[in-house]
């Protein structure tokens, strides 16, 4: 209790006890890349055209191929157009992990990753120089097909939060490996990583795996956290040994996270982490004193050399001294 009070003086809500005692024997903690690591809000940085197509056409294209996706880069590219007067596709489907189809005048679109292109025989090497560049520059590179030809990239890119480095350099100082989940191709995905500090990328993760990734990390046998703020998020923090939910997330991640970071700001990751150790110690503290005056005590009580009036008062002092020792969690000050 003195432990969940203190949480919620820094805005960092402890949702049990079992939640609290994993969050001290974590290995590793693995955060998502987009909304949790970044802004979750990427801005359209480059169009590239090719043949007879001009960048107006290619935003044009892609943003009626996007219009009907809720997706960031999706809402990066309408805001890009303009936002208003964008026709409506007569078919729309997203490709999750890939990208998205649409069919407009009978014309075939086609904006995603190199996969979504590869299944529907578009032949992109006229495009993978300028796509390998952008993406060494850590922007998410998108290619436009207009039936079934290149018509241009589009490349977005996200910014990483503010503190969002000193959290990841804090969890390493106590410790902990730091890894990143992304379903960016491996290139940006390393870009955006040496920014942070992060050694650790599992790229081109597909919404539905990032389950499997905490699976086979736990089957190593390491202890994990898992960091999200999505409804793609949600299998993870419940697969994970302690799922830490960002404030600002979806309902569903916060529903499913053991320990909620009400503020949005990721230096309370390791707030939570040190608040957990912190309570743990006091109640190992507990333990030992409860149990070597038990120990000593009762003997002493068995062999008639107790007085009972004295043994009442000691066990009294015994429970307040519990009480108290716990009490003094509420002085402890983290580092905010």
């Amino acid at each position: 209790l003195a432990g969940v009070g203190k949480g919620a003086e820094y805005g960092i809500l402890l949702r049990g006890g079992e939640h609290v005692e994993k969050a001290r024997k974590l290995h590793t903690i693995v955060f998502d890349k987009t909304g949790t690591l970044t802004k979750g809000e990427p801005m359209v940085t480059d169009i590239i055209t090719y043949g007879k197509y001009k960048k107006e056409d290619v935003l044009q294209a892609a943003s009626i191929a996007e219009k009907g996706s809720e997706h960031p880069l999706a809402e990066a590219i309408v805001k890009a157009a303009g936002n208003s007067n964008i026709p409506d596709a007569e078919a729309f489907e997203a490709i999750p992990g890939h990208g998205v189809k649409a069919r407009y005048k009978g014309v075939e679109i086609l904006l995603g990753k190199r996969k979504l292109m590869k299944d529907s025989n578009v032949i992109i090497e006229t495009a993978e120089e300028n796509l390998q560049e952008l993406e060494k520059q850590g922007k998410t590179a998108m290619i436009l097909s207009v039936d079934g030809k290149v018509a241009g990239i589009i490349a977005a890119m996200d910014t990483p939060k503010e503190n969002a480095a000193t959290a990841i350099k804090r969890l390493k100082d106590i410790g902990l490996e730091v890894a990143m989940l992304t379903g960016d191709n491996e290139r940006t995905a390393k870009t955006i990583a040496a920014q942070l500090g992060i050694n650790s990328v599992i790229a081109n993760v597909l919404p539905w795996e990032k389950v499997d990734v905490i699976k086979k990390l736990q089957a190593e046998g390491k202890v994990v956290a898992m960091v999200g703020d999505g409804i793609n998020d949600a299998p993870a923090l419940a697969q994970s040994d302690v799922g830490i939910a960002i404030g600002s997330g979806t309902d569903i991640a916060k529903e499913t996270g053991g320990i909620i970071l009400i503020k949005d700001d990721l230096r309370d990751v390791a707030l939570g982490i040190e608040l957990s150790q912190a309570t743990m110690k006091k109640i190992k503290q507990n333990l030992f004193w409860a149990f070597i005056y038990n120990t000593i005590s009762i003997p002493v009580a068995a062999a008639n050399l107790l007085n009972p009036v004295i043994a009442a008062a000691a066990m009294a002092m015994s429970s307040l001294f519990v009480v108290s020792n716990s009490a003094l969690l509420r002085r402890l000050k983290l580092k905010g």
